[in-house]
């Protein structure tokens, strides 16, 4: 497979995750904001600090972290390459690049969903009208399009390539949404242990999609339980560990290389990642301090993507 081909399928579907999860953080902070107790005022800027674009966001809009602020720099905000507008337009131009490779259905959902954002987005009072079904109809649109690239797009290099792009954006996000919680406490260390601090970690569980399913392992609401949950389970498809072991699983798949080698420095970083958080436990997280260990593991995994690019000549 040509190298531009695989780096395009690897590309459109970074952007298609990163659409979802953007639009998960948004519905999540919106109504975490409205189940806030009487004088508790709302936060936004922790969404921006998370994604880790602050600076761009004080660049065209100071240190004014409103809620339209915040919300138009994440969604409808060209000039944010990581946008869930520019998200979608880049990876609409990538699938539009690799059409002959695609199967027709995949492409008519990308571009049915840039259609509809971009429609949605050109009203002046957008996020105010039906915000949250807007949101819903994007994060489905993300499960449609995965959906039909499984269905209709033979599972050889190409699909692999696909795969690892999302395996490798849903670990990041999924760290991202978790550190999340730190920038909660920033301003309010006083509400540590209050249904307040209780509700917020909830709000991670709902953002990364993991509510029902940490429902159903544990029976009540435990942070070191959360964040076990999110990094280190082996079964949930959004945890950092699950997502590890699938992305070695398929780089090995592309390669054609033995499961546990590496022939390749994107196969000894995602080897090294994944048997790292084999033997990790909850405490060891927490003894290194949870922002800390996950900022590394953020760091990790920006490394094994610019290797991932060196490997197959993406760059």
């Amino acid at each position: 497979m040509l190298s531009r081909v695989a780096n395009s399928i690897y590309w459109i579907n970074r952007y298609i995750e990163r659409v979802e999860n953007y639009a998960r953080l948004i519905q999540v902070n919106q109504n975490m904001i409205l189940d806030l107790p009487t004088g508790i005022v709302g936060q936004w800027q922790p969404l921006i600090m998370t994604t880790g674009d602050n600076d761009l966001f004080v660049k065209e809009y100071g240190d004014i972290y409103s809620r339209k602020n915040v919300i138009n720099f994440l969604a409808a905000d060209l000039n944010n390459q990581n946008s869930i507008l520019s998200s979608i337009t880049t990876a609409r131009e990538n699938a539009r690049s690799v059409r002959e490779i695609i199967s027709n259905e995949m492409w008519m959902q990308i571009n049915e969903m840039y259609l509809s954002i971009k429609d949605a987005m050109s009203h002046e009072y957008w996020t105010d009208i039906n915000l949250e079904d807007f949101l819903l109809e994007i994060i489905k649109g993300c499960h449609t399009f995965w959906g039909t690239m499984e269905a209709t797009f033979t599972h050889s290099e190409g699909w692999y390539f696909g795969f690892l792009g999302k395996c490798l954006e849903r670990a990041d996000k999924t760290a991202r949404i978790l550190d999340m919680k730190f920038y909660y406490l920033l301003p309010s260390p006083k509400y540590i242990g209050t249904p307040l601090d209780m509700l917020q970690w909830s709000s991670m569980l709902r953002s990364a999609g993991a509510f029902e399913m940490y429902k159903q392992k544990y029976s009540a609401l435990n942070i070191s339980n959360v964040i076990e949950f999110l990094v280190l389970n082996r079964q949930f498809p959004r945890s950092v560990h699950y997502c590890m072991v699938k992305a070695e699983t398929t780089v090995h798949k592309i390669n054609g290389s033995e499961s546990f080698t590496f022939a390749t420095t994107s196969e000894k970083l995602l080897g090294r990642l994944r048997s790292k958080l084999d033997f990790t436990e909850i405490d060891d997280i927490l003894k290194s301090g949870l922002h800390e260990y996950l900022i590394g593991i953020e760091k990790k995994l920006a490394r094994i993507d610019k290797a991932i690019g060196k490997s197959f000549a993406f760059d």
